[in-house]
């Protein structure tokens, strides 16, 4: 649920800014900032016991103050973490960790619990921010139990804990803590469902904010602020009607209150929710006032400058949905990351659909709306799409229901391993009746939006790519989703690249030309669920090697269909991608390295071939 939502303002607010000043001045020899009295002295949870309810709200104080410096420092989520500093800390000093098991839902607002846990280094020593993740990470501490980065499923983990708890004959706690939209998941009710009949230890702490990434979306939330209004009192309650147990904090961000309901329900025997009211972006007024802003910012002075996709994409929407009432925007509850802004949101009014945090859900929305005659436009994050990989098979591939899919953030990053975008080119470009494009450039990417929504009469994903690379006037019919291009005659050695892999290919063309003398032919693929057959067979005139490149894994992808067509040529095929692993934190240039996806080595590779 994270990739750095929300629109991150290109100055830095007056807020973080005097903070982040103010640490500037204080730092000692070792490189820990002074200012840390209490926080620098914290090892693991029980420092905490010792500590008075005065000490406990400055420890808030610090820890606050030390997510606004890393999240300016590296990036990450903000407000998200800002509004559990006391809910984590009570959280702490209540219950026993890691013998009790504490599960973040998402986990993109445990940077409090790091903190408590003997990772403080991590928050402020700028030296050693890239030694933690944004999300828990067992392989950090035993205080981690998962790898979470995507929503709805911290419930349906402490089921499981619960389960194998009491039939091995133990007796800790065990405690999910969800919030920020996580319960419209579609996981969370099932786990909810589930869980309600435990007749067992199974603590439930539901952080309400009143907010998801943007605004809350669905039923749900209109019982949660009917019950804030009469202060958990109400005859209507959802998790009541479920059978669960239930206490009402009005003031989750009381250290105090936290800790007392808290002590209420530690050791309890039976399933309980325990509703907390909280402020998102707690402690620094300009996330508290922008808090869809605010919930993840990018490091200070890493905002992307120049044109961007999501701007190409919000331009031609609103030219296509002005001249056509039946295109529906839809989205699972991540609107900034796919660039739906508020003015956007505004300017389509009820054309656009927020499903709150359930892909699978929006999927099949998107068939109904096409099924229905509409024409549906989803945008969705490659590391969310796979949340729906059934939905995608049987409800739009099947059933052959005319939609749009936008797969934005797809390709190599340097995200943390719970985002990757790399594996969506396999799972999509391999589903029967599922046509998958990857434009190389705007102009062949606004051609493929026109046809995907005006003329395509079955379902279409167009995998959006990073950087703006402009070309010449394109137009995109049923005849060219099986066609290659040849951008340039050559011979030997053909490159095959797939969408905007093209720029590389070029770069290793003029390095190939340059150091070798070698003149390659270059072919721009733009479709990876078919592909151009006469094109490839034809290259055997000439041509002694083939090299496909691509910005995903490689297992199931784009080369290995072209080197399984070829396999019945003379012709060698080079796959060049992605391996099928799972990378946390590094760097696109390490990734490049690693993969030989640079103009030198892929050039040196072709050339000692040859």
């Amino acid at each position: 649920m994270s990739l750095f939502f929300g629109n991150s303002s290109s100055v830095r607010t007056k807020e973080l800014e005097c903070v982040t000043l103010a640490y500037d001045t204080c730092w000692g020899d070792t490189g820990v900032a002074m200012a840390y009295d209490i926080l620098a002295r914290i090892t693991g949870p029980r420092d905490l016991d010792a500590l008075s309810l005065g000490e406990l709200d400055r420890l808030a104080g610090e820890v606050r103050d030390a997510i606004v410096k890393r999240v300016d420092a590296v990036g990450g989520h903000l407000g998200s973490n800002l509004g559990v500093v006391e809910a984590t800390i009570a959280l702490h000093r209540v219950f026993d960790s890691p013998r009790d098991r504490i599960i973040f839902d998402t986990s993109h607002q445990c940077y409090t619990h790091k903190m408590l846990t003997g990772r403080a280094y991590g928050f402020f020593d700028e030296s050693r921010m890239d030694e933690i993740s944004g999300f828990t990470n067992p392989e950090e501490s035993e205080h981690d139990w998962f790898r979470c980065g995507h929503t709805s499923t911290s419930i349906s983990l402490a089921c499981g804990f619960a389960k194998a708890r009491d039939i091995l004959g133990q007796t800790h706690n065990v405690v999910a803590f969800i919030g920020d939209g996580c319960l419209s998941g579609g996981e969370a009710f099932e786990g909810l469902d589930n869980s309600a009949t435990f007749k067992t230890n199974l603590i439930i702490i539901l952080n309400d904010n009143e907010m998801s990434i943007a605004e809350d979306q669905g039923g749900i939330y209109g019982n949660f602020a009917e019950l804030r209004a009469t202060g958990g009192r109400s005859a209507r309650n959802f998790f009541s009607t479920f059978g669960f147990d239930y206490r009402y904090v009005e003031n989750g961000n009381s250290i105090a209150d936290l800790i007392e309901a808290f002590e209420q329900v530690k050791d309890i025997d039976h399933p309980i929710v325990v509703h907390i009211h909280t402020t998102k972006g707690k402690g620094v007024e300009w996330a508290e006032r922008n808090k869809e802003e605010a919930h993840s910012v990018k490091a200070k002075g890493s905002s992307p400058s120049g044109e961007t996709y999501t701007a190409i994409t919000r331009a031609r929407m609103l030219e296509k949905m002005a001249a056509d009432p039946s295109i529906v925007v839809v989205n699972a509850g991540t609107p900034g990351g796919a660039g739906i802004t508020a003015d956007f949101r505004a300017a389509i009014g009820d054309r656009y659909v927020d499903v709150g945090i359930c892909e699978q859900h929006a999927v099949t929305f998107s068939a109904g709306l096409a099924c229905g005659g509409a024409k549906p436009v989803y945008f969705v994050a490659s590391t969310f799409l796979q949340r729906a990989y059934d939905q995608i098979v049987q409800d739009l591939a099947l059933n052959q229901s005319p939609a749009t899919v936008l797969v934005f953030q797809a390709g190599f990053s340097s995200i943390d391993a719970t985002h990757l975008g790399v594996f969506d080119l396999a799972y999509t470009g391999n589903v029967p009746g599922l046509t998958c494009l990857a434009p190389a450039t705007a102009e062949q990417f606004i051609a493929m939006l026109d046809w995907s929504i005006d003329i395509a009469d079955r379902p279409v994903v167009i995998r959006v790519p990073d950087k703006v690379v402009h070309g010449r006037e394109a137009v995109f019919s049923d005849a060219d989703v099986a066609r290659f291009e040849v951008k340039h005659e050559g011979g030997d050695v053909a490159l095959v690249a797939l969408g905007p892999t093209l720029e590389l290919a070029g770069l290793v063309s003029d390095e190939l030309s340059a150091r070798y003398g070698i003149v390659p032919t270059i072919i721009s693929a733009t479709t990876y669920s078919a592909l151009d057959r006469q094109l490839l067979f034809a290259l055997e005139d000439g041509h002694r090697l083939v090299v496909t490149l691509e910005n995903g894994v490689l297992y199931g992808g784009f080369g290995e269909k072209v080197a399984r067509v070829l396999g019945r040529t003379p012709l060698r095929v080079l796959c060049y991608g992605g391996t099928k692993e799972f990378v946390d934190r590094v760097s696109t240039k390490e990734l490049n390295e690693r993969y030989h996806l640079e103009p030198e080595a892929l050039a040196a590779d072709i050339a000692e071939i040859l």
